[in-house]
């Protein structure tokens, strides 16, 4: 694939489960191309969790190679890893995780700001109005409904600009509607700043607003599956 921007070559990991060992990734090739938004589905324990904390340096595979905007993330030391996920890379987790102590505003400067980052007030304040949240920024995470706490942390990944956003049914905490809103919202936002989007999802009608889809299971993609959102 030209312009790819992640690449995973044969990628391999196993888990003891007691007296099991369970394949979570069982030599799987996968690559996105720059400012793609490819959707990730398939039922729970397939590999779809475990497939993007590789691509995001949060786990490293048993075998085979990780490579992100021309990185091989199998050769950095933690140092370097710890630096690809600041600098690289925003995650947004079912979770909000969100810092309570803190307004919206602040939890999203904070980890910036702890890594020598300043993005800028008005930067941030963009973000917050695009993800219509504006009026939330010196409020207590508390205080917000479950999607205004999403958006917010989709603020915080957004913030640093990385190159890729990396969601793990994000989701997934939402009723439909506030879910179907916060996707739209990510989406528009990563083609407005032009990342690629990796969404892992077991919501097929979310999963459809991707520009591809690809389906795992048992630790390896469906012969086949990879297809563009649409296609029969």
């Amino acid at each position: 694939m030209e312009n790819a921007i992640v690449k995973t070559i044969s990628l391999k990991k196993h888990y003891n489960a007691g007296t099991r060992t369970v394949a979570a990734l069982d030599g799987v090739d996968f690559e996105v191309r720059r400012r793609e938004f490819v959707s990730v589905i398939g039922k729970s324990g397939c590999g779809k969790s475990t497939l993007l904390h590789m691509i995001g340096g949060l786990d490293m595979p048993d075998s085979g190679t990780v490579v992100v905007d021309g990185m091989n993330l199998s050769e950095m030391n933690q140092e370097q890893l710890a630096l690809f996920r600041r600098r690289k890379a925003g995650f947004i987790f079912q979770q909000y995780n969100l810092i309570p102590d803190l307004s919206v505003y602040d939890n999203i400067i904070f980890p910036l700001e702890l890594d020598g980052v300043h993005p800028g007030e008005g930067f941030v304040r963009e973000l917050l109005s695009a993800l219509h949240i504006a009026d939330k920024a010196e409020l207590f995470p508390g205080m917000l409904s479950g999607g205004e706490q999403q958006r917010a942390a989709i603020a915080r990944a957004l913030a640093a600009r990385p190159a890729i956003i990396l969601a793990d049914e994000p989701t997934g905490s939402l009723d439909t509607l506030s879910g179907h809103d916060v996707m739209g919202l990510l989406k528009v936002m990563a083609e407005k700043y032009q990342q690629t989007l990796i969404v892992v999802t077991h919501d097929l009608d979310i999963a459809q607003m991707a520009d591809r889809i690809v389906r795992l299971k048992d630790g390896k993609i469906w012969k086949g599956s990879d297809s563009y959102a649409g296609e029969s």
